[in-house]
């Protein structure tokens, strides 16, 4: 299951966290958003090497602009903390799996 996050839990749930984490910065009201949810649900069940979190921006909006989203979704991929790989907008499964198996 998706994690959703806030602004405390960040640090430890991303920046500290050993491994490959991709956060979802979304909002509640965004059409794209809402078709990447259950996506990103089935993709957290298949891929054992990585954790999927959940940011809402409207909720979060330092950690938003800290991270420089602008356009939601914006899906950023740390890996031991480091941001390896940013992508604005709707991505489809196959996108999703493919970029988390590339830093395996």
């Amino acid at each position: 299951m998706v994690k959703h996050i806030n602004k405390d839990e960040f640090k430890k749930e991303v920046l500290e966290a050993e491994g490959v984490v991709v956060v979802d910065f979304y909002a509640d009201w965004c059409g794209p958003c809402k078709m990447l949810a259950p996506i990103l649900e089935e993709v957290q069940a298949e891929v054992n090497n990585a954790k999927i979190v959940k940011v809402n921006v409207d909720e979060s909006t330092e950690l938003a602009a800290q991270y420089g989203v602008q356009s939601i979704p914006t899906i950023k991929m740390f890996v031991n903390g480091e941001i390896l790989h940013t992508s604005v907008g709707f991505q489809p499964k196959t996108a999703l799996i493919s970029m988390i198996e590339q830093v395996k």
